[in-house]
């Protein structure tokens, strides 16, 4: 097939690309002459020549670059601090000191870099088994492939709840609508037609094309490609945006931290050198002094620390089948207190099957099953591919098997979609055409004239007993060649098809876990109220109150906001009701994460502070969300909510203690320094004694954690950790002078004995006190810590003492010290300890301050974008209103 193909644009892949506006104003026929193809699509063997020549469609792939990841780890404050400090102490002369910071520098690099890229892969291989298909027409037949393989000319099939998966000329069209905000910014969806667009209509009005990343959002429709991956409209405004991800609330904490310990590096620096100056000491000494103090204040290997909790907890979670998309995603996870689930394979088994098929009376009827079989979404019959899951059921029933429906031909249909809550069929059966409606009964009933009073009675029996209803009515319809939503009108009840979906045995345990944690869980379904209600009470879900979609349409926005925060199921909700449920939820603090996995689900994921679906879900559900779960159980998304708590508690234990025990002992030196004779540690003393505590350190991420801290979520709190810092800073500060004191008056030491009784001291002192900071408990006795943890700490100190004994002690400024100074030393030690429990019980025990609670009302709102910079299988989605 041959046909003059009109002005064309140079495509990513170098070959000649169709330009949208001449594929809109074409016929269908023409632009099937232009791509070389036809209604019945491509052969294997020209489309593998196509994809070869185009490549794949996609607009990035989940590649792990070597590069981006060190890039990654270079771009942090106090790397950057550390660095400005070795180049200074190397051109002033001071090799050693030079040399321990660079040691420092590749372990936190070293150490961040090798966690974050081993999480990365791993991250890459999980999206890998995450995968998007589509229905083409491959050789005559419809067969399912990944949308990568497609190429232009390929003929695919559209269905509700999938993303369009390239740019597409609709060759049919069967009620076919696209919600496509995420390219033209407008929420309501379009309606789609076969027809040619006039010239010179703006391409978001253009109705007969459908575009790479909209969600068809009502109908069906087969179309052909035109273009694919950075060819799409979709693709070349993405690939305008790069690849940088938002920063997540994690993110921006390590970011505050990082600048506040910049400001008091920067002010002790400054203090300290005035100081020595004043005092006409040596001005490279001095200034050597001011820099270690500075870079001794910083907790080194914090981005280490962080690298290496979260490429933990990414480990951990992959072997519970928990994809999360981004590492820093995991804290968020661990951030939410309210989760809003679906009913449907996490409350109830998810294997729906047919009960019976019952007249309006409740008696038995093989003609409602025959019914409700011809209005059937797709008839397995006839080479369909993608029946709903009730529809499934009814085939797959004994009682569908035996159903003879031949002699009836199907004429037309009116696809599903969540306003009508119904499916039409135009059926000629037997020669007299007729107009069947299934679906909800509620809004089924409404259309017919006539309902037996028992047939309400014997919906809320049936409905009380946790039933799945769907309604069946027609009419005679021998006017109507196609259908509308307008035909559905006249209507006499046929009766009733019943389902099943048994409550799922797990889901009390799971459901106990989430409560456990100190998560709200509500339920969010387009089922009946009672059939939800009847399936949390038996698995233990107190509900404090039912409202349906109906009652929420008529409440204004204060009796809104009430019913959000106090009911607990939400029943017969629009997706519209569910996005603006976790708005609200979200407005009055709450982090809220939604479980979803339908396309109805997608504009809840994409509000909610972490969206979670399944790898089973459809395609604009697992792209919307931040977490794809590889097994649809509340068991383990409570593991992953643990996990992510768990990471954060970790992190903060090493926050609290490097600032704490930095500041106090830098605080120390710089008072010291002001009133001794000398220097009262070597610059190379201070960086070796940060090396070997921070070293101790890297076994935080393995630590056991409380329960109680894992009982509600943590955020950063800069004003908590300065406010820690400023307490318990000075209770080190008050053992570095005992020690003082201990060294100058009992001992007589000279400058090299004074340096190194206090590092000793100080390495102890500010190593052991992980013990009391890492819980709030009595440390060993009502808190264990981790076993590495014990380990790498007394390791540590006694690499410390063993380095003043070894040969290396002179050229490290160190000299063996007297067995009276290390009995002085557990005394210290202890009391320093039992002080700081002291200390530990009042500080807790403080009322919760206005900067802490204001942790509790941060803002949320860039996840939004965040989120919808990750289309799983092409690369980020354009800003709202590009096409516009």
């Amino acid at each position: 097939m041959t046909a003059t193909v009109p002005a064309e644009r140079p495509s990513a892949s170098g070959s000649p690309a169709l330009t949208a506006a001449a594929v809109a104003a074409a016929p269908p026929d023409d632009v099937l002459g232009w791509l070389d193809s036809s209604t019945e699509g491509l052969s294997s063997g020209e489309a593998a020549t196509r994809l070869a020549r185009v490549g794949p469609n996609s607009l990035r792939t989940h590649r792990v670059s070597a590069w981006a990841v060190l890039r990654r780890q270079l771009n942090n404050a106090v790397l950057a601090l550390l660095a400005v400090t070795a180049i200074v102490s190397y051109f002033l002369g001071d090799s050693t000191q030079a040399v321990i910071i660079g040691i420092i520098l590749a372990v936190s690099i070293g150490l961040g870099f090798i966690n974050e890229y081993r999480a990365e892969r791993a991250s890459a291989a999980l999206h890998s088994s995450v995968r998007h298909n589509a229905v083409v027409r491959r050789d005559g037949s419809f067969v399912k492939l990944d949308v990568n393989e497609l190429v232009p000319g390929d003929v695919i099939e559209l269905a509700l709840g999938e993303l369009v998966p390239a740019d597409v000329r609709l060759l049919t069209v069967n009620g076919l609508e696209c919600n496509e905000s995420i390219l033209t910014g407008e929420s309501t969806a379009s309606e789609k037609s076969i027809a040619p667009t006039p010239p010179d209509t703006a391409l978001a009005d253009a109705g007969d094309l459908a575009f790479m990343g909209t969600v068809v959002s009502a109908g069906s429709a087969t179309a052909v490609v035109y273009a694919t991956g950075l060819d799409a409209q979709f693709g070349r405004i993405a690939a305008g945006l790069g690849e940088r991800q938002p920063e997540t609330d994690f993110q921006a904490g390590l970011r505050r931290f990082s600048y506040l310990l910049l400001q008091v590096a920067i002010v002790l620096t400054v203090l300290i050198l005035v100081t020595n100056l004043l005092l006409h000491r040596p001005v490279i000494d001095s200034v050597l002094f001011a820099l270690a103090i500075a870079v001794g204040i910083t907790p080194q290997l914090l981005p280490a620390v962080v690298s290496t909790s979260l490429a933990t907890g990414s480990r951990r979670l992959a072997k519970l089948k928990v994809l999360v998309k981004r590492l820093v995603c995991i804290e968020d996870l661990g951030d939410i207190d309210i989760l809003i689930t679906d009913k449907t394979g996490t409350l109830t088994e998810g294997r729906i099957m047919l009960i019976e098929a019952v007249d309006a009376s409740g008696a038995a009827s093989d003609t409602v099953l025959r019914t409700g079989l011809l209005a059937t979404d797709v008839d397995p019959d006839c080479g369909g591919t993608s029946a709903n899951e009730l529809d499934a059921a009814l085939w797959d029933s004994d009682a569908g098997r035996q159903v003879v429906t031949r002699g009836a031909r199907r004429l037309a249909e009116l696809p599903f979609d969540h306003l009508r809550r119904a499916t039409s069929a135009l059926v000629d059966d037997g020669g007299v055409r007729r107009l069947i409606v299934k679906g909800a009964p509620e809004q089924v009933l409404d259309h017919c004239i006539e309902v037996p009073p028992a047939a309400h009675d014997l919906m809320g029996a049936l409905f009380a007993e946790g039933r799945r209803v769907v309604a069946v009515a027609s009419r005679p319809a021998p006017e109507l060649s196609a259908i509308t939503a307008a035909d559905e009108v006249g209507l006499r009840l046929d009766g009733f098809l019943v389902f099943a979906d048994q409550p799922k045995l797990a889901a009390r345990a799971s459901l106990q876990r989430l409560a456990d944690l100190g998560i709200e869980v509500k339920i969010a379904t387009g089922d009946n109220p009672q059939v939800a209600e009847k399936v949390c009470n038996e698995l233990g879900l107190a509900s404090k109150g039912t409202v349906t979609g109906k009652q929420l349409e008529e409440l204004d926005d204060a009796a809104f906001e009430s019913a959000a925060q106090n009911a607990t199921i939400f029943a017969r909700i629009s997706p519209e009701q569910k996005a603006k449920l976790i708005t609200v939820l979200r407005h009055h603090g709450r982090s809220v994460g939604f479980l979803g996995d339908g396309v109805n689900d997608a504009l809840a994921l994409h509000a909610a502070d972490v969206g979670i679906s399944v790898d089973t879900a459809t395609d604009v559900a697992k792209d919307a969300a931040d977490v794809v779960l590889l097994e649809k159980d509340l068991g383990v998304l409570a593991s992953g909510v643990a996990e992510g708590r768990r990471i954060f508690a970790n992190t903060i234990k090493y926050v609290l203690m490097g600032t704490s025990s930095n500041f106090g002992n830098m605080f120390s030196a710089a008072a010291a320094s002001a009133v001794l004779s000398f220097l009262p540690m070597l610059p190379s003393q201070i960086l070796l004694n940060n090396l070997l505590y921070d070293s101790s350190q890297l076994a935080i991420p393995t630590d056991r954690v409380d329960d109680e801290q894992l009982q509600a979520p943590s955020h950063w709190n800069i004003a908590f950790i300065r406010r820690f810092m400023l307490t318990f800073g000075p209770i080190s500060s008050l053992f570095d002078f005992l020690t003082f004191g201990l060294m100058l008056g009992v001992l007589h030491a000279g400058p090299v004995e004074f340096r190194t009784g206090w590092f000793v001291e100080s390495l102890a002192t500010q190593t052991l006190i992980i013990f009391a900071i890492r819980t709030r408990r009595i440390p060993f006795l009502r808190s264990r810590p981790g076993g590495w943890l014990t380990l790498t700490t007394l390791l540590v100190i006694a690499i410390g003492i063993a380095l003043t004994l070894s040969p290396l002690a002179r050229a490290l400024g160190f000299t063996a010290l007297p067995w009276q100074f290390f009995g002085a030393l557990a005394l210290f030690t202890l009391a320093y300890l039992v002080l700081v429990e002291i200390t530990k019980k009042v500080f807790y025990a403080e009322p919760v301050r206005a900067g802490d609670a204001a942790q509790r009302t941060r803002g949320r709102e860039h996840r939004i974008h965040r989120r919808a910079a990750r289309f799983s299988h092409s690369g980020p989605l354009p800003k709202r209103g590009a096409l516009s």
